[in-house]
């Protein structure tokens, strides 16, 4: 979560924005963090964040680009992994004026489903804002060194295809998907979550994320390395074991009866159990390569068993 705190945290100092993106983040921002309520006839704005700093950022631009007041309040509640710090802006007097300037409510006082059409038309700027303002509100980010993602929850189809439909005209490919009724839009590559953090205005996050992923995935590439030479290791041990098991019989089959060259290969296996058929080649002389050593092994057991199927036979013949 610290990451994900630092993120929003950058985010949310920005403040050399053109006044049209400071409307889409802020309209954004709003959208997803809460929206508009009818309370005794009279409509209310209220968004909540789990970040104090976009909390503030909010109130200020409501205050600076609208003219209205409003207040934050901080609303804590117990849930199984502990208490939950969440921060509420809300606009009472002047929320349908609000909703009217930030266009979550259309020319017929209807409340926009997605977001509003001067976002989803607009620059490239508040096609920025936008995405900076639905991660303020309801973003996500994975760990460094767990499966990369992205996401933002968002308040419904509507919005999250509208979100959708921005990534990608910032050159991103995200996926808006259903998870236990709630409606997400999903990065999952890293270089393109990696671009997404640079282009909302999150270079730092941005090169720390990358980093701590590197380094993530470069341990658990030398853990998966680590295990592999285990298990090669395990199984050459097992190997060598059951080779000497098959030299010993072999020289009880054939006694004297066994070629130099044959009996010197067998001896060195049986001498060092544990070594590698590259080992045993170098201690060979002369030395040897280990295909060498491998191939007097296995006609030294190959001849011994011809002698033995000999032997049997012969046996069955007197009897």
């Amino acid at each position: 979560m610290a990451l994900l705190d630092d993120v929003k945290s950058e985010l949310a100092v920005i403040d050399n924005e053109l006044p049209a993106a400071k409307k889409a983040q802020a309209a954004t921002m709003i959208r997803f963090g809460g929206g508009l309520h009818l309370v005794q006839r009279h409509i209310v704005v209220e968004a909540q964040f789990d970040s104090r700093d976009a909390a503030q950022w909010l109130q200020a631009t409501i205050q600076e680009v609208y003219g209205h007041e409003s207040d934050v309040i901080e609303v804590s509640r117990q849930t199984p992994t502990g208490i939950v710090v969440r921060y509420s802006v809300r606009v009472l007097r002047a929320g349908g004026a609000l909703a009217l300037q930030t266009g979550l409510l259309d020319r017929r006082k209807r409340p926009v489903r997605g977001l509003p059409a001067e976002i989803i038309g607009g620059n490239i700027a508040q096609i920025k804002a936008a995405w900076r303002g639905a991660f303020l509100a309801h973003g996500e980010l994975s760990d460094p060194g767990k499966a990369s993602y992205l996401e933002i929850v968002c308040p419904g189809s509507e919005a999250a295809l509208a979100l959708v439909g921005a990534a990608r005209r910032l050159g991103i490919n995200a996926r808006a998907r259903q998870v236990r009724s709630s409606e997400r839009v999903t990065l999952r590559d890293p270089d393109a979550i990696e671009r997404m953090l640079n282009l909302i205005g999150a270079p730092h996050s941005a090169r720390e994320w990358t980093g701590k992923r590197s380094d993530g995935e470069s341990r658990g590439k030398a853990n998966r390395l680590a295990n592999f030479d285990d298990a090669n290791m395990r199984r050459s041990a097992k190997a060598a074991v059951e080779a000497s098991e098959k030299v010993t019989k072999a020289f009880q089959i054939l006694g004297k009866d066994i070629p130099d060259n044959l009996r010197a290969a067998g001896q060195l296996r049986l001498d060092h159990r544990d070594a590698s058929l590259e080992e045993l080649g170098r201690l060979a002389d002369p030395p040897v390569t280990k295909d060498a050593i491998a191939g007097r092994i296995r006609r030294l057991l190959q001849l011994a068993n011809k002698i033995e199927k000999q032997q049997a036979q012969n046996n069955r013949a007197v009897d």
